[in-house]
């Protein structure tokens, strides 16, 4: 009498049937995609964009927190940031020119924020 060895299970997954549905999906997508048109878009257009002439005013900050306030070629120390407003006040046609914030990398981002936020008060 012959006798039968138990028949082994399969411990790894079959993947086959898996891949064939992907390429069956990926074909449909395929011939589907050309058939949808997009939408279209009308955007507004301009003739040309406002260049502005005027040069920003630069503050700048160091890495020891000493705020400077550069109008074209002059440099101006600030004593502190709460100073800083009125020191740009001063400033002739200041309250139409835009302000530029350079600081140095060491600098903690709190500090920038808190001259940000005086220059957008005052």
């Amino acid at each position: 009498m012959l006798k039968r060895r138990p028949r082994r299970q399969m411990n790894q997954m079959n993947v086959v049937p898996y891949i064939d549905v992907m390429l069956v999906l990926l074909v449909i997508f395929m011939v589907t995609a050309p058939m949808f048109t997009p939408g279209v878009i009308n955007v507004p257009s301009v003739s040309q964009a406002a260049t502005v002439d005027v040069r920003p005013l630069e503050v700048t900050v160091s890495a020891d927190g000493a705020i400077e306030l550069k109008d074209n070629d002059r440099a101006i120390p600030v004593a502190s940031v709460a100073a800083l407003a009125s020191q740009i006040k001063q400033l002739p046609g200041a309250a139409e020119r835009p302000v530029a914030i350079s600081a140095d990398a060491n600098l903690k981002y709190s500090d920038v924020v808190k001259v940000a936020d005086v220059l957008h008060q005052g």
